[in-house]
């Protein structure tokens, strides 16, 4: 449990010292990535001479087409490469889980999305159609009661209690009742 304590100006000096070592690391990897770089493009991609004459120059484009267009055509096959073995790579992990016998479900995301929008999208551009769902939706005629109506035309509440409070509002609710 004993340990020995460290000084805060030591802890300092240390730390100092590490930081120093570290940035001295970093300028040398820096330096090496640039070297390094400048034999890649050494390599690949040797000085470019400008010709004079409109000839020549003609021969230079059609020399830069013709490496753009290898470059391209190298690019194609590794994303087509690369897609195919993603796709067995997927294929691979699905036989797996089958003979496991487990299936995991994946979590689907919630996703907003119209009739319209789901349709175009399950079935492409063949969708046209324009759905609206309120169109289809049954009208009905709202019946009014002649009990709602009297109950609407009673009015302000006020007003009854007015008519019946004091001795006449009362006289009015017992010849009512008789």
């Amino acid at each position: 449990m004993s340990e020995k304590k460290v000084s805060s100006s030591r802890k300092h000096h240390l730390k100092s010292v590490m930081l120093a070592v570290a940035k001295g690391i970093l300028e040398e990897e820096s330096r090496e990535r640039e070297a390094e770089r400048g034999r890649y493009m050494a390599q690949c991609c040797p000085p470019l001479d400008v010709p004079t004459n409109m000839q020549e120059l003609q021969e230079c484009c059609r020399e830069l087409h013709h490496k753009i267009d290898v470059i391209d055509e190298e690019r194609y096959d590794l994303e087509v490469k690369a897609n195919k073995s993603n796709k067995e790579i997927e294929d691979l992990k699905i036989k797996v889980q089958d003979l496991m016998g487990k299936f995991k479900k994946p979590t689907l995301k919630k996703v907003r999305m119209s009739a319209d929008a789901m349709l175009k999208a399950l079935l492409g551009s063949k969708h046209t159609v324009n759905l609206d769902l309120r169109a289809n939706l049954k009208q009905v005629k709202k019946e009014v009661k002649e009990e709602d109506k009297e109950l609407r035309d009673v009015g302000d509440w006020r007003k009854n209690i007015e008519d019946k409070s004091g001795m006449d509002g009362r006289k009015k609710m017992f010849e009512n009742e008789a």
